[in-house]
């Protein structure tokens, strides 16, 4: 009974790596920080931040006019379609390689993000700023362009990075995806708490699929070597 007790709490602490803290350590942080924008948006009403994000994009835009057609080319790699052809492509190209278990992934991460945004969106149900530079549909908080363009490159760079290519591509993917978030309070289409709240949504979606991606693979592995056992 004893060495039972202690296998398992030794396989439980054999989880506890560093690579799983720091995810953890992220992941709280997220949970905390959208809360807090909530807290700020929904219940204190404060727009300080949001006056203080659009205040320096309007300067920006005032001294570089030339940015407007650029943020609304970068803005692209979020859209809609482009998410779509995304979601739907890539993870054919990945099980095409040979890479079905990342081509799942892929498509949870994209799919799923959509979804939790939708879902989000109609809970909250922030207007869209009346300041916008072009007419754009559906609600505000938080941003989808944020959310699942993190979830989409969040995504790409994990897989980079755990299949050992140059941490500096995931690096690149994490910091595309928050320009394509900047691009969204310069075009003044969402509050600058849209976006923050979308990036700390996609970053928990993106640890929360992992996590149970994670643990399901193991149970098939385990399951598999089970029915083995009972061959053999």
């Amino acid at each position: 009974m004893r060495k039972s007790v202690t296998a398992r709490l030794f396989a439980l602490f054999s989880f506890l790596t560093l690579e799983l803290l720091l995810i953890g350590g992220v992941f709280v942080v997220s949970l905390l920080l959208f809360f807090y924008l909530t807290r700020e948006v929904f219940v204190a009403r404060s727009v300080q931040f949001d006056n203080w994000g659009f205040q320096h994009m309007d300067q920006l835009r005032a001294a570089q006019p030339w940015l407007t057609s650029v943020a609304k080319f970068i803005t692209f790699f979020a859209s809609f379609p482009f998410l779509v052809a995304a979601g739907i492509l890539a993870p054919i190209l990945l099980r095409w390689w040979g890479r079905k278990r990342e081509a799942l992934e892929l498509f949870l991460a994209v799919a799923g993000a959509s979804l939790f945004n939708q879902l989000l969106k109609t809970h909250y149900h922030r207007t869209r700023p009346s300041s916008a530079l072009f007419f754009q549909q559906g609600l505000s908080f938080p941003s989808g362009h944020a959310m699942i363009g993190m979830a989409l490159y969040g995504c790409l760079a994990w897989l980079l990075w755990r299949h050992r290519h140059h941490p500096a591509w995931a690096v690149l993917l994490v910091l595309w995806a928050v320009v394509i978030g900047l691009t969204r309070v310069y075009l003044h289409v969402h509050y600058p708490t849209d976006v923050l709240a979308g990036f700390a949504a996609g970053v928990l979606w993106l640890i929360l699929l992992r996590t149970a991606l994670r643990l399901w693979w193991r149970e098939e592995v385990k399951i598999v070597e089970a029915e083995k056992g009972v061959r053999g």
